[in-house]
């Protein structure tokens, strides 16, 4: 097993100089993708729809195809679920990637072709490996397995011929056999649908096996592993699992769980490695060994555009190119792919925090933020100051949720918070003045509504029970997968059922 790894180490590595090639030569490797989706779809109804035969250039392309959401393309994705072929891209589309929906859907179906599987999913997957073992050259990743913790998978009733469920489901599904001898646990344990079902089943075939890596979303990840050491009687993983060196983690910030996870594996040497990929692609991946941002994958069949969050209201709104971005400046993703998304904004703010080569950090979603008065927080606003309130009080959080309160005519308006700790602060008040004290200093807006509590008062702050978070996305069938708690929203729909789960509770 040792021989096996040392080979695949060295395989991986081999990679590595294409990367630097793509951080030397970004705008030529992005020139080079755009003119490849564009040629390749040129005779697709979409590409004939825009006349792609005659696209000369970048500029042309945003002249004529306008901003796209999930509402734009669903005509074209629903035909392609009956089983259509050749709408918005060339190849045949099989699969479709389940996600959380929008206004007008309760899920959205992300086409998954061949491409987007191979260069794109699959390419990302490898590529976290290839980093980690860059870094770690001494990894024994491969001498033992890693435990993936995905989604579920279903058949479409619109067609025998397509196939969705959750991204981490369709991409257990089609994995490469090198790379399923090395996973766990086995697939129809993987793919149930079930999650709590999922979660004592993966609990008890996984606590004897040799698991030496993680991959999954924290949430999901830190409530199996809970249910591991319960069914072990021991105090760590470290004791369950004694050559755990690596866990792979995404979709959500990771900063409120580090401590958490510093708890279930108290072991300095573990590595966490920060991956960015969705349903629509696989965008970033942490190169270096310390946290905080990821490199900006430039040859995965993705051409990238980038809106100023200032502009993101425009009819028309300019997008700006690799080679224009600025540093520490919030943009929304625009992305057109080798699956047929074209100019598709997926919903996700990042920030560039190094332009050779390119790195970025998430800083939250387009509609999930709070500027009910004018004060435009954001997620990356909210986890900085919780942060350093946890940092100053001792506190660890499990989940939270955060929203307005609207003006009224005996009082003034605000933020609500909601959060389930994990560890209490030593001083409560004083964790919500922290809080507030940080977001004024992070956030003018914020800072400038907090004056003399003339817009905003002093934020409510409300200590959840344990488990409040897991119950209510249980009541809402949002269990595992990609699913996660939504961190903050510019009304009070997340809000206000929680506070009454929380009142029925301890009622």
């Amino acid at each position: 097993m040792t021989l096996i790894n040392s080979v695949f180490a060295w395989f991986m590595k081999k990679r590595i100089h294409q990367i630097e090639l793509f951080q030397k030569y970004p705008n030529e490797v992005q020139e080079e993708w755009f003119e490849q989706l564009i040629s390749g779809a040129e005779n697709t109804e979409w590409g004939r729809q825009y006349q792609y035969k005659s696209v000369e250039n970048v500029n042309q392309f945003k002249q004529r195809v306008p901003i796209q959401t999930y509402d734009t393309l669903k005509p074209y994705i629903e035909r392609m679920l009956a089983g259509e072929q050749n709408v918005l891209w060339p190849s045949e589309i099989k699969w479709f990637a389940k996600s959380s929906g929008t206004t007008n859907d309760r899920s959205k179906f992300i086409p998954v072709s061949e491409e987007s599987l191979e260069e794109c999913h699959f390419k990302g997957g490898k590529d976290m490996l290839t980093l980690y073992f860059n870094n770690r050259p001494d990894a024994k990743l491969f001498t033992g397995k890693t435990l993936t913790l995905g989604g579920s998978h279903q058949i479409s009733n619109l067609s025998n011929d397509t196939s969705f469920g959750d991204l981490s489901a369709v991409l257990i599904n089609n994995l490469p056999l090198w790379a399923e001898f090395y996973r766990t646990p086995e697939i129809s344990i993987a793919l149930l649908d079930n999650f709590e079902d999922k979660i004592e089943k993966i609990a008890q075939v996984t606590k004897d096996e040799n698991v030496t890596g993680l991959s999954g979303v924290p949430t999901w990840n830190i409530v199996l592993c809970k249910r591991i050491l319960e069914i072990t009687g021991k105090s760590n993983l470290l004791e369950v699992w004694p050559n755990l060196e690596l866990y792979f983690h995404g979709a959500v910030n990771f900063t409120p769980y580090r401590d958490q996870f510093k708890k279930l594996i108290p072991n300095n040497e573990m590595y966490y490695l920060e991956t960015y990929n969705a349903s629509e692609g696989f965008f970033g991946i942490q190169d270096l060994e310390e946290p905080g941002e990821m490199l900006l994958m430039l040859d995965y069949g993705i051409f990238y555009e980038f809106l100023p969050l200032e502009n993101l209201h425009h009819h028309q709104p300019d997008t700006l190119t690799l080679d224009e971005v600025e540093l520490f400046k919030n943009y929304a993703l625009i992305i057109t792919t080798n699956a047929g998304l074209w100019r598709y904004q997926i919903g996700d703010t990042i920030r560039f925090t190094s332009l050779s080569p390119y790195r970025i950090q998430v800083t939250g979603r387009t509609k999930h933020f709070i500027n009910a008065f004018g004060e435009e927080v954001i997620i990356d606003n909210a986890e900085r100051a919780l942060s350093e309130a946890c940092r100053q009080t001792g506190a660890i959080i499990r989940e939270y949720t955060a929203g307005p309160i609207y003006f009224s005519d005996n009082k003034g308006g605000g933020h609500e918070w909601i959060i389930e700790f994990e560890k209490k602060p030593a001083e409560f008040e004083r964790f919500v003045d922290l809080l507030d004290a940080t977001l004024r200093k992070i956030n003018s807006d914020y800072d400038a509504k907090r004056f003399k509590d003339m817009a905003l008062h002093r934020p409510i702050v409300h200590k959840a029970p344990i488990g409040t978070f897991f119950t209510w996305m249980k009541d809402r069938g949002k269990l595992g997968g990609q699913n996660k708690v939504p961190r903050l929203a510019n009304n009070r729909e997340y809000i206000d059922p929680i506070l009454k789960l929380i009142n029925r509770v301890t009622v």
